[in-house]
């Protein structure tokens, strides 16, 4: 029997399964109305899915991958059916490996196959692509159906700094859109034409720059092939790595840490800061920094200006640090963009200072200098080439790997992290960090942070409490109220996490119901810890974000300095350079704008429910 069923470890009363059935001959109980597949699985029965997901309770029944035979009492002969949507009846008999479902189930793969190109190889789903595990557990050796010329017909969008849709590789499972559109609500993507020239589509856009995708970059976790994925520039990279005449300065993201070493087989969760210092640099890296810097920058910056803010009566003030919320504010919401803090993210801060403070102290020309930057989120390639940060022609931020190209670039060179011995910073400017910059990697982490040296600077003492656990938890919107204080007295707080519940709490703030001084956002559920460009989980969306946060806080605990305001290295970043936080100098170099970006709706509520249901069709 089920571990599960006995324990109840799927949050149900195992006495509410009260349906028998049997699956392979083996006797199982089932819940009411509960489908095949999940009664399986609790039994630790393996049937084979592909546009199943289970935790983002998408079953569309479309790729028929997960076909079982069938013979339900009272009936003499037995049925095919998809397990995925078809529910347990009392008395049935299952067969999940018959002669006719194995042979139903290569079929249907091999249906698949048929206009996805065929050269796993090179693609960079190889050897972690859930269609690629499926032709292997059916036995597929051919594809009879293979149309080459119809496959490399289908469409490929490569208008995206960000990126890129390949429908030559898409098996319409409708996993994009069902997160883009229920999950994120930011409906970008859309199921267009029929039959074989069924293709996932921008809704009411030809490219990308034209539509409403905001490139939070949810949909490429969830795409089990290489049709959905970021713009790779891993040979770019190198390029500037392998220039002599260049300085190459590598940062990496809070998050990154947390969520790189199970690439390589290491726990999910392990803090790899230390071995990513060392790869960069048997790589050819000049200057490896730490965006956890540049986050106590933010803090400084941003601190004062909501100190400034709470002053003028102007409430309340969004966080700026998550550049697809950025898109989404300009795209969805433009009447909002006066409330966002102007503070830049700190990816473009610290590239910001390595091309103006960091030259003067390593004696470097700043011509020479390209900034890379490692970043757990598709939307940072994004961010970086947004006009407000190019100069003269000349970007902030050169290059931005995703955590998944970086892991492809240390393979290419020969490097697996798990044997790298660690190692530390050792330019001492812009490495040191408070454990307050390392939290920004996490849901409530910037609010935390924020609070922490709002309360210092208006008090003269720091927090007697540095852990905030009311700022913590994992609900998709918290709120809090914060004593900071002096003059400024409670402060009410809120923190957001995932496109769907930003919407409702950005309309809450509209339409006068909901009343905060400070509001978070974090377009990734989970904060940047499970962001569009952090590597993907087979079978799952989301689900190391707990083990990967729980480390982010571990980092935080273990660190001498815990506060922004003091981390020496900032402290001196002022002296030295910027004079104070929102000084001339650090308003010219470190924050930004916005622009209205909004897109007219150009479609009907019965448009809208026609494209609704006939998603959910089978094809």
């Amino acid at each position: 029997m089920c571990t599960i069923a006995q324990t109840g470890q799927d949050g149900r009363d195992p006495a509410e399964a009260t349906v028998s059935l049997t699956i392979n001959g083996t006797a199982c109980t089932a819940f009411p109305n509960e489908t095949i597949l999940s009664c399986a699985r609790r039994h630790d029965l393996y049937i084979p899915t592909l546009c199943e997901l289970d935790d983002i309770d998408h079953t569309p029944g479309t790729c028929r991958v997960c076909v079982v035979e069938i013979l339900q009492a009272g009936k003499e002969a037995p049925q095919i059916v998809t397990s995925c949507n078809t529910p347990v009846r009392e008395g049935m008999e299952v067969q999940t490996r018959s002669k006719r479902a194995r042979d139903m189930q290569r079929l249907q793969v091999e249906l698949l196959m048929a206009d996805h190109l065929q050269d796993c190889a090179t693609c960079i789903r190889h050897g972690n692509c859930e269609l690629q595990d499926l032709a292997q557990f059916v036995g597929l050796t051919e594809n009879r159906f293979f149309d080459r010329a119809r496959t490399e017909a289908r469409p490929i969008d490569l208008s995206s700094p960000a990126m890129v849709r390949d429908m030559t590789r898409c098996v319409r499972c409708q996993r994009c859109v069902a997160i883009c559109r229920h999950h994120q609500q930011v409906d970008a993507l859309v199921m267009e034409g029929t039959g074989l020239d069924r293709v996932v589509a921008l809704r009411d856009a030809d490219d990308y720059p034209n539509s409403v995708c905001v490139s939070c970059g949810q949909c490429v976790l969830v795409c089990p092939t290489g049709a959905l994925g970021e713009r790779d520039e891993t040979d770019r990279a190198l390029d500037y790595i392998c220039d002599p005449d260049l300085v190459t300065v590598v940062q990496f993201a809070p998050a990154v840490r947390v969520a790189f070493g199970e690439e390589f087989g290491m726990p999910p969760g392990t803090n790899v800061e230390g071995q990513i210092i060392a790869a960069c640099r048997k790589i050819g890296v000049d200057v490896v920094l730490d965006t956890n810097f540049a986050a106590d920058v933010v803090i400084m910056e941003e601190g004062t200006e909501l100190l400034k803010r709470l002053k003028e009566g102007r409430r309340p003030t969004f966080t700026s640090c998550c550049p697809a919320w950025i898109n989404f504010a300009e795209i969805h919401y433009p009447e909002i963009l006066s409330m966002l803090s102007s503070t830049k993210s700190p990816q473009q801060v610290l590239s910001t200072i390595a091309k103006t403070y960091l030259p003067e102290k390593l004696g470097v020309d700043p011509s020479r200098i390209r900034v890379i930057s490692v970043m757990p989120c598709v939307a940072k390639k994004d961010e970086a080439v947004r006009p407000q940060f190019v100069h003269d022609g000349q970007p902030e931020t050169d290059l931005v790997l995703t955590t998944r190209e970086f892991a492809r670039l240390l393979r290419r060179e020969g490097i697996d992290l798990k044997d790298m011995e660690p190692s530390t910073f050792d330019v001492p400017y812009m490495s040191a960090y408070s454990g307050a910059g390392a939290i920004f990697g996490t849901t409530g982490g910037v609010m935390e942070a924020a609070v922490r040296t709002i309360y210092a600077v208006v008090n003269g003492r720091e927090l007697d409490r540095i852990e905030l656990t009311q700022l913590r938890g994992f609900d998709g919107i918290r709120e809090a109220s914060v004593d900071l204080g002096g003059p400024v007295g409670k402060v009410k707080v809120a923190m957001v996490h995932g496109l769907g519940d930003t919407r409702a709490l950005v309309e809450s703030v509209l339409s006068g119901q909901a009343d905060y001084d400070f509001i978070e956002v974090m377009a990734c559920p989970g904060g940047c810890v499970d962001g569009g460009g952090s590597l993907r989980s087979k079978k799952a969306y989301l689900p190391l974000a707990l083990k990967r946060r729980e480390t982010i806080y571990d980092v935080d605990r273990q660190a001498k300095v815990r506060q922004s305001h003091n981390n020496p290295q900032v402290q001196a970043l002022y002296r030295e350079f910027l004079e104070a936080p929102n000084s001339e100098i650090a308003h010219r170099l470190l924050h930004t704008h916005y622009q209205d970006r909004r897109h007219a709706l150009e479609h009907t509520v019965k448009e809208i429910w026609d494209d609704i249901t006939m998603s959910t069709m089978v094809y």
